[in-house]
């Protein structure tokens, strides 16, 4: 089973973590499964950006990304050239290590 390593995070990962993870289990899910509670406001439909996160290690393993994936991330806080959108991207065999990046933008958590 592979494993996501998540990187310290002042919100949602303190100390960071170690998590073993499904193959076929998007990153969002296995995060979210192991009560690492990142946003994800449009419930995992691909319609925002606040569960972007940046992956350093494993990210050619992942699924490919899908035009609307790729359009959104245009919009994402911090992006990098290996960000994905978590609830987009299906875990393979490898191991991942990734960064939730320090803000998002979330109009309804922001108090917008």
């Amino acid at each position: 089973m592979p494993i996501i390593k998540i990187l310290p995070h002042a919100e949602y990962c303190p100390t960071g973590a170690a998590l073993n993870s499904p193959v076929g289990n998007t990153i969002c899910e296995t995060l979210l499964e192991n009560q690492i509670n990142i946003e994800h406001a449009c419930d995992m439909s691909c319609a925002c950006t606040t569960c972007h996160v940046i992956v350093h290690e494993g990210y050619t393993s992942l699924n490919a990304l899908e035009e609307t994936e790729e359009d959104l991330l245009d919009r994402a806080w911090g992006l990098h050239p290996n960000s994905r959108l978590s609830c987009q991207a299906i875990v393979a065999l490898q191991d991942l290590v990734i960064e939730i990046p320090k803000y998002s933008i979330n109009h309804a958590k922001e108090n917008h």
